[in-house]
């Protein structure tokens, strides 16, 4: 850089000045950084006392290898299965309400519900027919309407059961299992016997909890 001028020569002289300045600055911090590390390292070393170097084992140490990762969705669907798995040896003969028309209401369901229920005051909005079902086949069909049902935000369904007249010795298999394996359903609110129209005795309307939001 050539000075054409005095003014030039005088701006020369500041910028030198002012990198000398901050060249100056930059050694003194390096100067303080390095004597800190070393007091740093004094201190520790009086801290611990005396040591030794390790000898040289020769030996190599490897990374362990990563966990296998867990099947937590696996997990997940199973708890979903274990709860919602219904048992055939419930007894809901205890829990169930029956004057002229048998009824089941959860604890906290006033009676005006199941009045309600019967007079037909949510409209029927999905049904599942489980005639000349397997017991184990009926359980499971019930099941997955009901948890479909809830998904889709259905209120009332109408469950068939039949009247056991097929079966042997007249006696209604399914009719009972079906009331147990409804009461053990959590979503499941209240049901009525159907009236004479829609299934009678055959038949039950089901009124099911909202989806939570």
């Amino acid at each position: 850089m050539k000075a054409k001028s005095l003014q030039d020569l005088k701006a020369m002289r500041q910028q030198l000045a002012e990198a000398q300045k901050r060249a100056t600055q930059a050694a003194a911090e390096r100067a303080r950084a390095e004597q800190q590390a070393r007091a740093d390292q004094n201190l520790f070393a009086r801290a611990i006392g005396p040591t030794q170097p390790l000898r040289a084992h020769g030996r190599v140490v490897h990374v362990p290898p990563p966990a296998p990762p867990e099947p937590r969705q696996r997990a997940l669907d199973e708890q979903a299965v274990l709860r919602e798995s219904l048992s055939d040896e419930f007894d809901a003969s205890t829990l169930l309400h029956v004057d002229e028309h048998l009824s089941f209401r959860r604890p906290g369901i006033g009676p005006d519900v199941t009045a309600r229920l019967r007079r037909g005051h949510w409209a029927v909005q999905g049904q599942i027919d489980l005639h000349g079902l397997r017991v184990d086949e009926a359980r499971e069909a019930l099941g997955a309407f009901v948890r479909d049902a809830v998904r889709a935000g259905l209120r009332c369904v109408r469950v068939v059961h039949g009247k056991g007249l097929g079966s042997p010795g007249r006696a209604p298999v399914l009719k009972a299992k079906v009331h147990g394996w409804l009461i053990q359903k959590k979503e499941v609110l209240a049901f009525v016997q159907a009236k004479p129209l829609e299934g009678g005795a055959g038949a039950l309307l089901v009124l099911l909890a909202q989806p939570a939001r």
